[in-house]
């Protein structure tokens, strides 16, 4: 098969030609690395990349004659530059924390386990802490829809290499949007997990050791071009594995198939209290939802009844309070009894968002507060609808769920007048993943939602 031909396919796709033979690991490893050699200079999106050792793993296992563990066949995928990979350099965008890992993360080793040939890494946010993706090391990533713009961050160059065809799929981490934001402005599939679902064993390493400080909130997720891809991602990294003791043993069945709309029970938030939408992304979110009413679904706009400015303020101080504990800067540290109150108050919002998804299957919303946006300082004021708001409000949409832990499926939704890609998300109680990925398929199978499309520089 032509080299083009084997990047523009799903993983899942990928995985029965090379079950069948149809074409080997070594084939399908260099037409990733060429399209890597011919787009990744303009996008910035794969760092770390470890081309010799993987063609020597695809030469080993081919001389030897012998067959790639099912189910990803030596398919070879890149990692957000924050999960190590023994042999890799690591950098987590920091000088601080580069290093060459001695040990394979979770996510790593269930990866190689089942197939995966692991090439590299993708860009990220120095420190995973901007909606930009951008460091002193290797520098920004770029949009493959244009990039004169921002692919979004944390998991920016997870996003942009799944769209423009870089790697299959990616594994990326999600504490404010980092999956999420970034899948909606590439125009590709992000899940944010459960809280739990998927260990954090070998995920933002602290050369030397040490405690982690993020318990609570944060996860890891896949992204893809396509819900099937999404699924089997999942399937493959999620559950306990003895050090990570957060994971509870939760099985993730298959996902039921399809959800038809006409048997949808789908509340929906055009806008989130407090956050800054715009037009556009709430319009969108209107549309899929008038077309499930149209196709029978029973919807109607609808949150939970709890404070929202709550909500938001705990999740700020959480977060401050995760990322900070090890280094405080010159304010009263938080005590333990401060966090244990905390967390009595998160336990409410998380049964009040039990209640809620008790009469609705999932809930429609915007997958991110704004279309993608020119690269620009960290920090600066963002356009909404011609208003300016502040830089980090653009984080206010994602609060809800990552503040509870629910899960979160970004999806493409079609693209703007300007032709930039748009997303919305669907978010359900906890542990409901598969329940998402079906009725995500129903929305596309009727087609409410377009599916993926390829971007200009894909």
């Amino acid at each position: 098969m032509a080299d083009t031909d084997l990047t523009r396919l799903t993983l899942t796709r990928l995985t029965q030609l090379l079950a069948t033979g149809e074409t080997s690991p070594a084939e399908v490893l260099e037409a990733h690395l060429a399209r890597i050699d011919v787009l990744n200079p303009a996008l910035t999106a794969v760092v770390s990349l470890d081309a010799d050792g993987a063609r020597a793993r695809a030469a080993t296992v081919a001389g030897a004659g012998e067959r790639w563990p099912a189910p990803l066949f030596g398919a070879p995928l890149t990692l957000k530059d924050a999960i190590d990979v023994a042999g890799l350099r690591t950098t987590v965008g920091t000088a601080e924390l580069d290093h060459v890992a001695d040990a394979d993360s979770t996510v790593a080793a269930r990866l190689r386990a089942a197939g995966a040939n692991l090439v590299g890494h993708s860009n990220v946010a120095a420190w995973l802490a901007d909606h930009q993706s951008a460091n002193p090391v290797f520098g920004r990533t770029a949009n493959p829809w244009d990039p004169a713009l921002t692919a979004g961050g944390s998991s920016g160059g997870a996003a942009a290499a799944v769209a423009a065809g870089l790697t299959p799929g990616e594994i990326g981490s999600d504490l404010v949007g980092s999956l999420r934001l970034p899948a909606a402005f590439c125009g590709v599939y992000a899940l944010k997990p459960t809280e739990h679902r998927v260990p954090l064993t070998g995920f933002f390493s602290v050369p030397g050791g040490g405690p982690r400080p993020v318990r609570i909130m944060g996860c890891l997720g896949p992204i893809a071009r396509d819900l099937d891809d999404v699924e089997l991602l999942l399937s493959l990294v999620a559950g306990p594995d003895a050090h990570d003791g957060d994971v509870p043993p939760v099985p993730l069945p298959a996902s039921r198939g399809v959800v038809a709309s006409a048997g949808l029970r789908l509340a929906v938030a055009p806008a989130v209290p407090g956050a800054p939408v715009a037009s556009a992304l709430s319009d969108r979110v209107r549309q899929v939802a008038d077309a499930v009413a149209d196709a029978g679904g029973r919807v109607e706009e609808a949150l939970p009844d709890v404070s929202w400015e709550e909500q938001l303020a705990l999740f700020g101080e959480l977060v401050m309070t995760l990322t900070s504990v090890f280094t405080p800067g010159d304010g009263t540290a938080p005590t333990l009894a401060w966090y244990l109150e905390a967390l009595s108050r998160r336990d409410r919002l998380i049964a009040a968002w039990s209640r809620f998804f008790e009469r609705y299957d999932a809930l429609l919303m915007p997958a991110a507060a704004t279309l993608p946006y020119p690269h620009c300082p960290p920090g600066s004021p963002l356009s909404v609808d011609g208003v300016e708001v502040p830089y980090h409000e653009q984080g206010f949409v994602f609060a809800p769920t990552n503040l509870t832990g629910l899960p979160g499926l970004a999806m493409p939704a079609g693209q703007s007048p300007d032709g930039l890609p748009i997303g919305v998300q669907l978010v359900g109680p906890r542990w409901s993943e598969p329940a998402l990925l079906a009725i995500g398929r129903g929305l596309e199978q009727a087609g409410v939602l377009p599916g993926f499309r390829w971007p200009p520089l894909g």
